[in-house]
């Protein structure tokens, strides 16, 4: 028979692979081909915003619904894929926080949008009581006793999207207020307040399916009246809820469906909800019979279908940019860092297999002065977080890979969390706090293995900043280097000496000049390419940049290697004798 000049018996060989494809905006999604079958799918709506307190604590926004099913029926032609937005926070006294909006796959499988927490100002109508939705908003605590959480799994379906939010503590006293309730999450039901102390969003719920365990779905904490404390963030990127008084309300977590923490009176702060994430899981069939035509050969290839030898088992260092320090304030966290081979043994996850092919890496730069975040860093399945910027004067630190350092005062501001998203192992620790009674030096960025130390002081002429924490030794490259260290926080120009930076990078923290600060007033940069935490400044100056991340990957001598542009990347070999590839910047790796 005629077969392009080619003859002999036609024999069908069949492997397959597999690929997940994560939608973190509105997009479309096509199967390979018409016998690819969809594995699994995991479906997350945006959260609920967080509520609006009056002489009372509102309570937080519930998660957006979570649903995952598995062996999904698809068409063979592009499927609209939606992914809701996290709902607003409420904008005024007694307003409730909005809605999420719906994630979907058009024609299969809908998660609706978490509930808003309750607001409150004393008139005890509905806006005391949280909203129902797919977890429920938390209710408000103060004079009301109709502060119950909303409904959660709205509308229903099985098994559930969500579940309840807490109710608020409600109180007598019209002017003297109670803790919030959190919202709902994917997991748990959120947590009732108490006198004075909001109360802590349910926890998310945990899926691998991208290939690493990540947690969706947490509520928003209750917000909290004076003298209260506020609960932990729940699990899944649930916002922490703002105490009465100056401590700030955090946002949900981006692509996370986490609720937005509550907003107390006076306490400010951001407290929108996190959107959503769709992600679909797809086996297809590579097959190619034993005798072929050039032709045929190169469509395959085209289309990637031809028949490929095993994935390489990869190592890897994976560092994000560390943030920036605050002005007056923290230092900034470490950029995340995620390994597997080398480092600490506690650190070390797994070795990546991936298939020949061309991986975009992302590099991440260091946050801006003024406590900006760092930039994110990737490679295939695997991202480690911007670390957090440091907090201004008085201010919390921000959350990232590792947690930026409060700002210098003496409010006992919060630290910004590490670890953020979560990942396992974690990716990083949190910030320092800030000195809670007289005058305090700036807590310190947190770093890879160890967390920021807190702002010390009492008088004008005893303030310490924080030191940064740790960050991680790591041998990929051959020499022991130490990565992810973080910002040292700072003092005020007149007094005092800022921290010290955090082995791996981060910078110093600023202090008067002259004075006991070796950094002077401005302190000093997060280092180049190790994504250490930038050095908070004094209140004249806007706080140092953080330093940026690095990627490096160790890949078997059995593959070829090329990279590109050459001036972000290095190549070399370990002395073991495998490839190394350093991107100090964003580029292109191809394995064949």
């Amino acid at each position: 028979m005629a077969n392009g000049g080619i003859i002999g018996p036609v024999r069908v060989v069949c492997t397959s692979s597999t690929k997940v494809t994560s939608f973190t905006a509105n997009g479309n999604f096509k199967k390979k081909n018409c016998t690819s079958t969809i594995n699994e799918v995991i479906i997350v709506a945006g959260g609920g915003g967080g509520g609006c307190g009056g002489g009372a604590a509102s309570g937080g926004g519930g998660a957006g619904g979570y649903r995952t099913t598995t062996c999904v029926a698809m068409p063979n032609v592009a499927v609209s894929v939606t992914v809701g937005g996290g709902g607003a926070g409420g904008d005024g006294f007694r307003e409730k926080g909005s809605t999420g909006s719906n994630s979907l796959i058009a024609g299969s499988l809908t998660s609706n949008g978490g509930g808003g927490g309750a607001g409150h100002f004393v008139d005890c109508g509905t806006n005391e009581i949280g909203a129902n939705g797919a977890s429920g908003g938390g209710g408000s605590g103060g004079s009301c006793s109709n502060g119950v959480g909303g409904s959660g799994n709205t509308p229903p379906t099985s098994p559930a999207q969500g579940n309840d939010g807490g109710d608020g503590a409600g109180s007598s006293v019209a002017t003297g207020g109670a803790g919030g309730g959190g919202g709902g999450g994917s997991g748990a039901v959120g947590a009732d307040g108490s006198a004075q102390c909001g109360a802590a969003g349910g926890a998310g719920t945990t899926n691998d399916i991208t290939g690493s365990c990540v947690v969706y779905g947490g509520g928003g904490g209750g917000a909290s009246t004076p003298g209260g404390s506020r609960a932990s963030a729940a699990p899944g990127g649930g916002g922490l809820g703002g105490v009465r008084g100056g401590v700030v309300a955090t946002v949900g977590g981006v692509n996370t469906g986490g609720g937005g923490g509550a907003r107390a009176c006076a306490g400010n702060g951001e407290h929108a909800a996190g959107s959503g994430v769709v992600i679909i899981k797809e086996t297809a069939a590579k097959c190619a019979s034993g005798v072929w035509s050039i032709n045929d050969h190169f469509d395959q290839v085209k289309n990637s279908e031809w028949i490929t030898r095993a994935n390489a088992s990869i190592n890897y260092l994976i560092v994000a940019g560390g943030g920036g320090g605050g002005s007056c304030g923290g230092g900034g966290g470490a950029g995340g860092y995620r390994a597997s081979g080398f480092g600490p043994s506690p650190l070390r996850g797994s070795a990546l297999s991936v298939s020949a092919g061309v991986y975009t890496i992302t590099v991440g730069g260091g946050g801006g002065g003024g406590g900006n975040d760092g930039g994110n860093s990737t490679f295939s399945t695997i991202t480690s977080t911007g670390g957090g910027g440091g907090g201004a004067n008085a201010s919390a630190g921000r959350a990232g890979g590792s947690g930026g350092g409060a700002g210098r005062d003496a409010n006992g501001a919060a630290a910004g969390a590490g670890n953020t998203p979560p990942t396992d192992p974690s990716q990083g620790n949190s910030g320092g706090t800030n000195c809670a009674a007289g005058f305090g030096g700036g807590g310190g960025g947190g770093g890879a293995t160890a967390a920021g130390g807190s702002g010390a002081g009492g008088a004008a002429d005893s303030e310490a900043g924080g030191a940064g924490g740790a960050g991680a030794p790591n041998t990929i490259l051959g020499p022991d280097t130490s990565y992810a260290g973080g910002g040292g926080g700072a003092v005020d120009a007149n007094c005092g000496a800022g921290g010290a930076a955090g082995a791996g990078g981060g910078g110093i923290g600023g202090g008067p000049a002259p004075g006991p600060s070796p950094a002077g007033p401005t302190g000093t940069v997060g280092a180049v390419n190790t994504g250490g935490g930038g050095g908070g400044s004094d209140q004249s100056n806007p706080g140092r940049n953080g330093g940026p991340g690095i990627v490096i990957v160790k890949i078997p001598i059995a593959y070829a290697v090329a990279a590109s542009p050459t001036p972000a990347r290095a190549l070399s070999n370990h002395p073991d004798g495998e490839q190394l590839v350093k991107f100090t910047a964003s580029g292109t790796l191809t394995i064949s």
